[in-house]
């Protein structure tokens, strides 16, 4: 099948966590013998964030990832129609523009002859649900949301004709232990500063536990305000910035251990789901503590990683890892087999592919009934 996918971005990952999933979910589409084209703005924010924030290089490095996709840098006045030809599947992001997702909603609508999907990766629904009840989703076969209770809400809202859990995972041809013998950071943690969302979160089980335990961090993140960059100078903290998604799994590599900070939307509103920075950094077999979220879904059993509810226990959990060699080695086995028996990309191009043959099937139901009624 032909999928042509509009997403925010492909090659930037600058506060785009998503990239990793979509540069997944195209290699592994292209390994099943699919054609992929990724549809993404010339001057999309993240794209141009990262190039100001001197990342043109990696940019260009990423590109390269997922060789036989093609991506395409669209203008405000691209042809829509011409990127939509010969179209099977067609996926759309909710980083769009309001204008774009309904355009593309009225070409389906309007007789064309491929599957359209709107796909949600982001706590919109519950920060600003305003935001997502812009989209004129009239058009769309089906609504893509990476977690169940915010496929609920979409449900609830009548957001879709169709709504279906999809979650992240890992692109395992990137993110996988590797071998480096870099003296690297005992912890690392990255993450981006957003709208400072979970500063008070920073604080209990990042920034509290390391200074009391005297350990060499690294952060890696964007969007840290000026002050906030200070005190971790003050603190010995190592704010090291951006790093590009793609470099990730050397970072984990060369560290001992990190930790999972969600944001306050999904640990109060959106229980189940982890958000891409789990899957990471199980796949790359690093000894993971988490800060409060609910696994409503069960996506990761016992021992894939350790959970800590207050600051006191977030240190004691890191410390337990760094003093336990046979702790860590347990994390890091049952973490990495997780993922590779459940949760990487592989997994969901085959449940995307499941999907698309039931929307089709339901498709098809519904056919005579609109027959019938004209």
């Amino acid at each position: 099948m032909n999928f042509v996918l509009f997403y925010h971005s492909f090659a930037s990952c600058w506060n785009h966590g998503n990239a990793h999933f979509l540069r997944g979910i195209c290699r592994e589409l292209h390994a099943v013998g699919h054609r992929v084209t990724v549809w993404e703005p010339q001057d999309g924010w993240s794209r141009t964030n990262a190039i100001a924030d001197g990342g043109a290089a990696a940019l260009a490095e990423a590109e390269r990832l997922v060789p036989g996709v093609a991506l395409r840098h669209y203008a405000p006045d691209f042809d829509l129609d011409q990127a939509l030809d010969g179209a099977d599947v067609v996926i759309v992001h909710e980083w769009n523009t309001p204008a774009l997702v309904a355009a593309i909603g009225r070409r389906r609508a309007a007789g064309g002859a491929f599957q359209l999907l709107f796909h949600d990766t982001h706590h919109r629904a519950v920060s600003a649900p305003g935001e997502i009840e812009a989209f004129d989703l009239d058009g769309y076969d089906a609504v893509l949301a990476f977690g169940e209770v915010l496929s609920e809400i979409y449900r609830d809202r009548g957001w879709g004709r169709d709504v279906f859990t999809w979650h992240e995972a890992a692109d395992t041809a990137l993110f996988r232990p590797l071998a480096v013998e870099a003296d690297g950071p005992d912890l690392v943690w990255i993450g981006n500063w957003g709208d400072g969302e979970r500063a008070a979160e920073l604080e209990r089980f990042l920034i509290a536990p390391v200074t009391s335990l005297g350990l060499k961090t690294r952060i890696h993140g964007v969007r840290y305000p000026a002050s906030v960059r200070e005190r971790f100078a003050d603190l010995g903290i190592d704010y090291a910035g951006w790093l590009p998604n793609h470099a990730v799994p050397a970072t984990f590599a060369a560290s001992r251990l990190t930790v999972h900070v969600p944001r306050r939307p999904y640990a109060e509103s959106l229980p189940g789901i982890p958000t891409i920075r789990v899957f990471e950094a199980l796949a790359c077999g690093l000894p993971l503590v988490c800060a409060p979220w609910d696994d409503a879904e069960n996506l990761f059993p016992q021992g894939a990683y350790l959970t800590a509810a207050s600051s006191e226990a977030m240190t004691m959990a890191i410390d337990r890892i760094l003093r336990d060699a046979a702790l860590a080695a347990h994390l890091r086995v049952t973490g990495l087999a997780t993922i590779q028996a459940r949760h990487t990309c592989r997994h969901r191009v085959a449940e995307l592919l499941a999907i698309l043959d039931r929307d089709a099937a339901a498709e098809r139901t519904r056919q005579p009934q609109r027959a019938h009624a004209s």
